[in-house]
């Protein structure tokens, strides 16, 4: 079974970047489609991203869209989220997820595994 631990969160102005990591263990990831969500301050953890078991197909929030990239190594047992123009409502705990199939979802039920969270403070 994978297990998932995030890092790379940090405290970073707004316009910047940060490149989160999603180590896994386990010999089976790449079985696993991977998925990032958030949860900001006060409210319901969030749909940030998705990728798939080979990495050839991401989907994104369209609060997201077009400034995350998704991306994985299989072969180093990672998932990474790419987060560039980062803006003040970006702030949130980041978590990884993993779901036994070739495709991801949108929706937390669906996913097996979490990781603990890293936090990301976008300063204005």
């Amino acid at each position: 079974q994978v297990q998932v631990v995030e890092s790379g969160g940090g405290l970073v102005q707004a316009g910047g970047s940060l490149r989160l990591s999603c180590a896994a263990s386990g010999r089976t990831f790449s079985s696993y489609a991977m998925g990032w969500f958030r949860q900001a301050p006060g409210k319901e953890r969030e749909f940030v991203g998705v990728i798939n078991w080979t990495g050839s197909s991401t989907y994104y929030a369209d609060s997201v869209k077009g400034r995350f990239t998704i991306s994985r190594d299989n072969a180093k047992n990672t998932v990474y989220l790419q987060m560039n123009s980062l803006k003040p409502e970006d702030t949130a705990v980041y978590y990884c997820a993993a779901r036994y199939a070739k495709y991801g979802s949108s929706r937390e039920n669906e996913y097996d595994l979490w990781g603990q969270g890293t936090q990301v403070i976008v300063s204005s």
